[in-house]
């Protein structure tokens, strides 16, 4: 098998600031602020700060969902967090999420702020404070949580496992590849079986398990993560493809992928959302052509 090495690990691990790739910048086995720095605070009561990636995704299209349905309390501020430059161990973010990781959330619409950090959990707090993608039947909101945490406890084998050493780490690993890989396939697989039986994650209804689980598995099926589809056959999973074409249909899963987006076509990419004329006006194509 190729990328074997000759490594044997030390009695006791020491950090190596030379190690880590295309992230050693960032990683570090150490939690809390490396800088001071103060978050902006804008006018509506939900201030979000974030990263269009795939967690950060989950968050924004649930709040242009929940606007789609009227919910004017769901307005919000969206503001940019540079991953690759630190933002997220700025004093002010971490004090929002001590685990320096988008998406982390303020709610200042009631006497005192509330802070709520963990993508499953923002998800679960905006479902029950708006009434909303949630179900309350016993049995059905089981369901959906149900697949809400298979998501948190699968993903990770997605980017930080297959994703990692496919697309990012500096050397190619055949082992690493191959064990990642089949995991992903395994999920897929668990996916389709589940959307074959399922129009959605829970049931019947749209709900907060297709959009924690859509912008990773949806984007993977689509060939929009990693370069990896032909890798993975992922037009193989056809349930998926129906399911993941069904959710990127909705306009509010459109607009909610657009805000924090740092890649792709200028006319995708919302850096900083503030009002839902945003999307018409302040996308980067539309700014660049205003200078």
């Amino acid at each position: 098998m190729s990328g074997s090495s000759d490594y044997i690990p030390p009695k006791v691990w020491t950090w190596n600031k030379a190690n880590g790739g295309q992230f050693a910048s960032i990683n570090r086995p150490i939690a809390g602020p490396t800088h001071e720095k103060e978050l902006p605070i804008g006018r509506h009561p939900l201030q979000l700060y974030s990263l269009g990636t795939p967690n950060g995704q989950k968050v924004t299209i649930m709040l242009e969902e929940l606007l789609a349905l009227g919910h004017s309390g769901a307005e919000y501020d969206a503001w940019l967090i540079r991953i690759g430059d630190g933002d997220q161990f700025g004093s002010d973010f971490v004090k929002i999420n001590p685990n320096s990781k988008i998406p982390a959330l303020m709610d200042r619409s009631g006497e005192k702020p509330i802070r709520v950090f963990e993508s499953g959990a923002i998800l679960t707090y905006l479902a029950e404070k708006f009434g909303a993608f949630l179900p309350t039947e016993p049995a059905a909101r089981a369901e959906c949580l149900s697949w809400l945490f298979w998501q948190m406890g699968s993903a990770p084998y997605l980017g930080g496992g297959f994703g990692h050493f496919y697309a990012y780490a500096p050397t190619k690993i055949e082992y690493a590849i191959d064990r990642f890989a089949m995991e992903v396939k395994r999920q897929l697989d668990v996916l389709d079986r589940r959307l074959a039986e399922s129009e959605y994650l829970a049931g019947s209804d749209y709900t907060i398990a297709d959009i924690a689980v859509w912008p990773w598995y949806g984007g993977l099926v689509k060939g929009w993560t990693y370069g990896a589809a032909e890798f993975l056959q992922v037009e193989d999973y056809k349930n998926v493809q129906r399911w993941a074409d069904a959710i990127f249909s909705r306009p509010a899963v459109q607009r909610g992928r657009m805000v924090n987006r740092l890649s792709g076509d200028p006319s995708s990419q919302l850096h900083e959302r503030h009002d839902a004329s945003d999307f018409d006006t302040r996308t980067q194509d539309k700014l660049a052509a205003a200078e």
